[in-house]
């Protein structure tokens, strides 16, 4: 019960956060300052929503479609370019220098030499998305790979350990909690890289209804997306959170035991000062 308390209390900053902006987005809709074609109210957005919901469930299957597939792409290859550079130290070297200047170049510059390269159908959106979530999921494993304790492996190499079974038992374990934290990143990353792919050519997706409720001055629907695409990048986030808790138990269990540590310091702490 108190860390259920807890988890609430944590997160009511942020929900009185959000509820305020949305208080002063209407305040400033009342009030005229911004005209209405603009800035539509709250209300109209949520209006928007509820009727064009059909339509944009429609378009959300097909930019899921581009974005699952790229991520899973983006995965894979971040996985097998992650352990090549591991073990082998030449190939850190030589590539890890030319991902570190492909991340300088703007994914909305990208967009329109693929479209023209690929045609308008889900191939360059898949390959965008595959792009934007490479790099993230890439130096998350590498920095996990690296901070692998050499004890560990060392000891795995006394008892007669192969590489592989080294690999599986600690260095990909030891990886995970850096893999997560770069596939949190990818997940939001694959959801926005399918849409601005779709700005720029496509028959259907978010990204181009988003284009024709604009091109039309029909803000509330454009809003009304927005808030659509961020309540999927959060169930994604919340899907990436279940998944690493279910692959790894032994950090919850390091969680509870620090916070039961901490919490009888504390109390041994308040008892001497008070004696």
């Amino acid at each position: 019960m108190t860390k259920r308390l807890q988890s609430i209390t944590s997160k009511l900053p942020a929900v009185v956060a959000l509820c305020l902006l949305i208080l002063l987005w209407h305040f400033v809709c009342q009030s005229g300052a911004v005209p209405e074609y603009m800035l539509p109210s709250p209300m109209q957005v949520i209006k928007a929503f509820v009727t064009d919901l059909p339509t944009i469930l429609k378009h959300a299957s097909v930019t899921l479609q581009e974005a699952f597939y790229g991520l899973c792409i983006g995965v894979g290859l971040a996985f097998v370019m992650a352990t090549l550079m591991d073990h082998f130290r030449i190939l850190n070297k030589a590539l890890y220098p030319i991902l570190i200047i492909t991340q300088t170049i703007p994914t909305i510059a990208i967009a329109p030499l693929l479209v023209l390269w690929m045609g308008f159908y889900m191939a360059p959106k898949i390959t965008l998305v595959v792009i934007t979530t490479f790099f993230p999921i890439t130096v998350g494993l590498l920095d996990g790979y690296k901070s692998v304790d050499k004890d560990s492996i060392d000891l795995m190499r006394a008892m007669g350990a192969t590489k592989i079974q080294i690999f599986f038992h600690v260095k990909f374990p030891a990886a995970l909690p850096q893999f997560f934290s770069g596939l949190k990143i990818s997940a939001s990353y694959a959801v926005v890289g399918a849409v601005i792919s779709e700005w720029l050519g496509g028959f259907e997706g978010l990204g181009v209804y988003m284009t024709r409720v604009s091109k039309a001055y029909a803000f509330d629907k454009m809003f009304a997306v927005i808030i659509f695409i961020v309540i999927i990048s959060l169930l994604l986030l919340l899907a990436v959170n279940i998944v690493s808790r279910i692959t790894m138990p032994w950090l919850q269990v390091e969680k509870e035991k620090n916070h039961e540590i901490c919490k009888t310091a504390f109390n041994y702490s308040v008892r001497f000062f008070f004696w």
